[in-house]
């Protein structure tokens, strides 16, 4: 947890790139020495830990079922950054050949708009997922193949339902936290509610994000690849500070236990070995469960988020201040 710590003999500066390499490899991989904060900075972006589903990149599938698809895989990989996102777009264009039963490249525009009328009339898809289809769609009909005279991509409308988002009370939350039991689950689950992270923000967190004396927690990379500072108590700090002192990973500060059962006095050692954070279907996981034998209606992770950002609206914070807390782009989102 200290920052500071800059001793560690592994600060050299490697003389070729293979060595660079190998050595950032090796403290992706939990290696034993502490990983100091020079070494973080350096390590490349896919070797940092990332705290969602792991999603593997079109790009370097082993096969693809046709030309086409291959090619815009490749188109993907000019367009986004994030192999989160290229996975998404891919697996729309999957399922629109698999719905055809052919090259998508040979689809006529008809053939498209019975897709999209099939999923909003008889899948009833959300409309995040109808646009998201659509995009997918245009960049790769209009956009790689020269389709522009296709008025399919202007004729789909898929309008959010205005539902505000469920909260929990300060009482609820404290109740919540009390269930859970288990320390490894309890401390991810409070400091995403003290300071409004997402899931996969807090579970990518390493040592080198928390500034105890100036008392910020740092996240780096998150969605759309923004990093920001949010503010951290004192009582949260000592919290994380106490946990990672079971476990004392090199560099993840909520480290994965691994599957299968593990006696008690083992899994500091499982933690401590870990090459992966904590995946993040264990909490939601739990979390649902908690909130229905507490009886409580509706809750997710991300519940909490949303509860700490309307709690500090009702105690007087301004929305530019939640905004920028919550790391959103449109101040019409942190509104809601």
């Amino acid at each position: 947890m200290n920052n500071h710590n800059k001793t560690n003999t592994d600060n050299q500066t490697n003389s070729t790139q293979n060595s660079h390499q190998c050595q950032a490899k090796k403290h992706a991989r939990g290696h034993k020495e502490r990983t100091d904060e020079a070494r973080y900075q350096k390590l490349p972006h896919d070797m940092r830990p990332y705290g969602g589903a792991a999603q593997r990149d079109p790009l370097h599938y082993d096969a693809h079922p046709y030309p086409s698809m291959r090619r815009f895989a490749r188109h993907l990989a000019l367009h986004f950054d994030a192999p989160r996102t290229r996975h998404s777009y891919y697996r729309q264009l999957r399922l629109i050949h698999e719905h055809s039963q052919r090259d998508p490249a040979d689809i006529t525009e008809e053939m498209l708009r019975d897709y999209f009328l099939h999923v909003k009339i008889v899948k009833r898809w959300k409309p995040k997922t109808i646009r998201q289809a659509a995009a997918a769609a245009k960049l790769f009909f209009a956009t790689m193949l020269g389709r522009d005279e296709w008025k399919i991509f202007s004729q789909i409308r898929a309008k959010d339902e205005d539902k505000l988002p469920v909260v929990l009370t300060r009482q609820e939350v404290i109740r919540l936290l009390r269930h859970i039991r288990l320390r490894r689950y309890r401390i991810p689950v409070k400091l995403i509610y003290c300071c409004g992270l997402r899931l996969s923000e807090c579970l990518a967190l390493t040592i080198h994000d928390i500034d105890a004396t100036g008392g910020k927690l740092w996240i780096r990379q998150s969605k759309n690849q923004k990093d920001r500072m949010v503010p951290i108590s004192a009582t949260m700090i000592e919290d994380l500070r106490r946990y990672w002192k079971l476990h004392r990973h090199p560099l993840l500060l909520f480290p994965n236990v691994g599957r299968g059962d593990c006696p008690p006095d083992k899994v500091a050692a499982r933690m401590r070995s870990a090459t992966r954070p904590m995946p993040v279907s264990s909490l939601q996981r739990l979390v649902v469960a908690a909130r229905k034998e507490l009886n409580i209606p509706v809750c997710t992770m991300h519940t909490l988020r949303h509860s700490f950002a309307t709690h500090l609206a009702e105690a007087g914070a301004g929305l530019h201040t939640i905004q920028a807390l919550l790391g959103h782009s449109n101040i019409d989102t942190t509104m809601i």
